[in-house]
Formats: C-alpha cells, structure tokens, sequence
C-alpha cells in the first residue's frame, strides 16, 4: 500500500504506532506518549529475511514480523496529528521500501487496559522474503550470521528480549533462538550450524532472484 493510499484511510482523531522490534527502543519519529500494549489477534515471529539491515543477499538475517493467531506485547506510540505525516514518511522509508509488510491497524489494549487502534506492520506471508519452515537451529543460523547496515542480528533479538523484559514480558521461543545463535557465532555448532547453514542457503536461492529483479528495476528509474 503506497503512503498516501493508508494516509486518505485513517480515521480522525489520536494515531498510535505498535512497535514490536525494533521501533520499541529504535523508533523513527518523535511522539507525544508512549506505554506498553498488547496487539490482539497477532503474534511476533522470526519470519522476514534481512537482507540489508540485519544481513545480506549473500548472508541473510531473520528478523520479525507480526502472524495472524494470538497476541503480542509491545510498546504503543502517540503521535501528535501535526506530525503524522511526517512520522509516515518515516516509517514507510524504513519499514516498506521491499514491501514485505502490509501496514494495518490492528487493536491494541494499553496496559491502562484503554483500547486504541494503532499502526503495525503485519508479515505478507506470500512474498518472497518471508519464510515459515524453519526449525529452531535453522533460525538460530541465520540470526548468527547476519549483519546489515544497522548491526548484527543477535544484538537485534537481544535488544527485543531486554525491551521485552522491561515491559515485564517474555518470549522463551525467541531466548532459545538467541542462545543457540550465540553458540554458532562461537563455534560450538556442530552438526546444528551445518544444518542451518543447508537451509540458509536453500532460502538465499529464493531470495536473490527476488532481490536481482527489483534492483534491476530500481536501476532503470
């Protein structure tokens, strides 16, 4: 959905943005309030291949994306309504540029327990990038060694985890991945990295046609 399009969408009043990675210690706009919150009907999940801010073509990354099913806690963002647009902008150069998300609004409960509908960028299940099938030691290997223009992934999943932790919350499934991340980037992971690694080079079969034709096109612009 181009900027524009969601801009003519939105409802009148408060517009709230959901954070639940990076945009919760990392947020690209300035904001009036902030408070933890719960996404109803979404869950966070290590799904989207990074190829530039938290890997390469040649060495992807995995990083997250909101699933149908379930629930997600983050942090909720309010932004003034002089500075929407602005704070759009933003957000679209960062989060769309590949469009492997779709931009929703997606209920929220505050911890305050007062509801609001808040921007979120939801997983598109059909694009390339995104992967599903893979097992715990499969995403501990791309986590291990992706690094893109924004860090390392490991410091990514740590940074969600602690920020996580600050809102009171955990995600067992996200600290077994990075614990198993960080015995592969020490070299302790045997026939598990091997693993990994076969799998990771499956998905960057996948992903490098994708990724050759939109610089193809982006070069003719």
């Amino acid at each position: 959905m181009q900027l524009d399009e969601f801009m003519a969408r939105l409802p009148k009043g408060e517009f709230w943005v959901f954070g639940y990675g990076s945009l919760m210690w990392s947020p690209c706009f300035s904001y009036e309030a902030k408070a933890p919150g719960r996404a109803h009907g979404y869950h966070r999940a290590l799904c989207i291949l990074s190829t530039r801010y938290r890997g390469t073509l040649r060495r992807p990354g995995l990083v997250m994306g909101l699933c149908r099913g379930g629930s997600c806690w983050g942090v909720a963002f309010r932004i003034g309504r002089a500075k929407v647009r602005r704070a759009l902008s933003r957000l679209w150069a960062r989060e769309m540029p590949r469009r492997t998300y779709h931009p929703r609004l997606v209920p929220v409960r505050l911890r305050s327990g007062r509801m609001v509908r808040a921007l979120a960028f939801v997983a598109d299940p059909t694009h390339s990038s995104y992967v599903d099938e893979l097992d715990l030691h499969g995403r501990a290997k791309l986590v291990a060694q992706g690094i893109g223009v924004r860090g390392p992934c490991v410091d990514y999943i740590q940074n969600t985890l602690d920020h996580m932790h600050q809102v009171g919350v955990r995600d067992p499934h996200l600290e077994r991945v990075l614990n198993a991340a960080l015995t592969l980037r020490r070299g302790d992971g045997g026939v598990h990295a091997r693993k990994g690694l076969a799998q990771a080079r499956t998905l960057r079969a996948k992903v490098q046609p994708h990724e050759a034709r939109l610089a193809k096109l982006r070069s003719r612009r």
